[in-house]
């Protein structure tokens, strides 16, 4: 190849990076034009969002106050539930251990009523009834004397073996 086509060639190739370049320096004027906006846009929110995260700050330590302020309520509500649980539980325990003891007392009360009311009938059979016998046989047995001294007479045939008969 000769001097001047070759020349040609480097004139066209740099010809060709030299657009290359203006191409990517429009680029770069662009991508610059684009950011300048952007942070225009980015300046023009930024008092916006600061006033936002400076009332969201301002209602999170609100809310972490009325959290706290609950929390302590409950946990006092809590510790007064946990006190009158106890308290009813000793109050229940309390209550059966007296319930308990009654009932027991209650059943050697029954049971001493029952064994007095066995001995005082053991005594009215031996100290009144046994006695009441005794003198209805003595009655019975002055009766039939009676009634064989005042009879007199002899009995009857029919009579005697009747008598007989009973001892047979």
């Amino acid at each position: 190849m000769d001097d001047h086509s070759l020349l040609v060639i480097m004139a066209v190739f740099v010809v060709v990076a030299s657009l290359a370049l203006v191409i990517q320096a429009g680029m770069l004027l662009g991508i610059y034009r684009a950011s300048r906006a952007m942070q225009a846009n980015a300046e023009r929110l930024t008092p916006k969002v600061e006033a936002l995260v400076e009332s969201s700050r301002v209602a999170v330590d609100d809310s972490r106050r009325q959290i706290a302020a609950v929390t302590t309520r409950a946990n006092d509500i809590l510790d007064t539930a946990h006190k009158q649980l106890i308290r009813i539980d000793d109050l229940l325990s309390d209550a059966a251990a007296r319930t308990r003891r009654q009932l027991d007392h209650a059943e050697l009360v029954v049971n001493d009523a029952l064994d007095r009311a066995q001995e005082t009938v053991a005594t009215v059979q031996g100290g009144v009834m046994k006695p009441i016998r005794e003198i209805t046989a003595v009655a019975a047995g002055l009766r039939a004397a009676i009634q064989f001294l005042t009879r007199g007479v002899r009995p009857s045939p029919d009579r005697v073996t009747v008598d007989e008969e009973m001892f047979i």
